[in-house]
């Protein structure tokens, strides 16, 4: 068995450090001391979770993610009280210019879920 290794999610984007602080703010991450407008790195404080990695490419996003984040907003709720979490999340994230997408209601063996867009239009799900 091979030893565990860390890992880091790459975001390629336009404005590195909007979208980097933007992800900060939903998952409470803190920002490297320094930095410049080509890239960011947003990084748990606790050192639980992986780091988010913000560079600038030169290209725009054009088609749907191949990988995306799950925020854990309602683990272990079901019914109208998961709904409760998801809708409470997707308002404040509304509010730091996230775009609310379709929510999937539970439909006997997934539960509910919200799609959502960051800043720069990258699809995650409130989960």
């Amino acid at each position: 068995m091979g030893t565990i290794k860390q890992v880091q999610v790459t975001f390629d984007c336009a404005e590195p450090v909007r979208v980097g602080q933007f992800w900060c703010e939903v998952l409470g991450y803190v920002g490297p001391a320094e930095y410049d407008d080509s890239w960011y790195a947003a990084s748990d404080p606790s050192g639980v979770g992986p780091r988010l990695f913000f560079q600038r490419v030169p290209e725009g996003k054009v088609v749907k993610n191949r990988v995306h984040l799950d925020v854990r907003v309602g683990t272990g709720m079901v019914g109208q009280e998961r709904l409760d979490a998801l809708e409470a999340e997707c308002v404040r994230l509304e509010a730091l210019g996230a775009k609310r997408g379709t929510l999937l209601l539970a439909d006997g063996v997934n539960e509910s879920c919200q799609n959502m867009q960051d800043v720069e239009g990258n699809e995650f799900c409130l989960d």
